[in-house]
């Protein structure tokens, strides 16, 4: 296993849990539309055994993701786990037949989700959970309380150590800090995306992790005549270019992009380490504006 602090960005602290900055999203690996197997089954085991051996400590999961497909390929893959080696998961929704992403959080939703993950992961207890809030489209507004609170109480009963909250609007984030302690938030959030700036600043001074999901713009990448030519002068692609941008745009984001490929995952690791002049910063800094 390469020593993980020769990956870009280091390392961050959420709770006791201290994770590279450049983790791995392993929802991928679950077949087209995130339903069903992988076409490669072997390929996906390697992806994650080469995570690992490039030295990062953070993989980010869900038992919906399949579902059930990447918490058992991890399992798979991995387990006993490295005890440097942190999976943090979500719950919040299930899939439907038709694969979409229906809400799942009533206190009976939130307890099943988390025993699932804790089956499929084969874990006695959880590193940290977020809770996905929203739909599909995005964050939506509205308390959080019951579904937080009965994370809060497992977390109590030792089935998770640490919380967190995914897609949250502002206020939604407020309010899980008023009912206990969080440390971690996930949202949409890349260079052409910018509107959580004012949040991960105030994160950051607090000591949160955020962690952008779709940082390369997901299924629609990101295009950008600005980022396409800070990329021509780097001689990088647009990706790496942008996957750096959010390592140097503050030291409480935390990477978790994806990839069902063993070189894709090598190229983000190598592209997020290339270092952006001041000059580069500021031409990037204009897109998301």
């Amino acid at each position: 296993m390469t020593d993980s602090s020769s990956l870009p960005g280091g390392t961050w602290t959420m709770g006791d849990l201290t994770v590279t900055r450049f983790g791995y999203g392993a929802m991928q690996l679950a077949g087209p539309g995130v339903m069903g197997p992988p076409a490669d089954h072997d390929g996906a085991l390697a992806v994650l055994r080469e995570a690992v051996e490039l030295g990062i400590t953070h993989i980010d999961t869900s038992d919906a993701y399949g579902p059930h497909v990447t918490n058992r390929l991890i399992r798979e893959a991995l387990h006993p786990y490295p005890e440097s080696l942190h999976l943090v998961t979500k719950v919040g929704a299930v899939r439907d037949s038709q694969g979409g992403w229906p809400p799942a959080r009533t206190p009976d939703d939130v307890r099943r989700a988390v025993c699932d993950n804790l089956e499929a992961l084969g874990v006695d207890a959880l590193d940290l959970v977020n809770l996905r809030l929203g739909d599909a489209t995005g964050p939506r507004p509205g308390s959080l309380a019951e579904p937080f609170e009965a994370l809060v109480e497992l977390q109590r009963q030792g089935l998770i150590r640490h919380l967190g909250v995914s897609n949250a609007t502002v206020e939604q984030v407020a309010e899980a800090q008023s009912i206990a302690p969080i440390v971690c938030v996930q949202n949409l959030y890349n260079l052409a995306y910018r509107q959580d700036d004012e949040l991960i600043d105030r994160l950051a001074a607090a000591g949160v992790a955020y962690v952008p999901f779709f940082p390369l713009g997901g299924f629609s990448p990101l295009q950008s005549a600005a980022l396409s030519a800070v990329a021509a002068r780097l001689d990088a692609s647009p990706m790496s270019v942008a996957l750096a941008w959010l390592l140097q745009r503050s030291p409480n984001i935390l990477l978790i992009p994806g990839t069902s490929k063993v070189a894709h995952l090598r190229q983000n690791v190598a592209g997020a380490g290339l270092v952006l002049s001041s000059d580069d910063l500021a031409e990037l800094d204009k897109i998301g504006r």
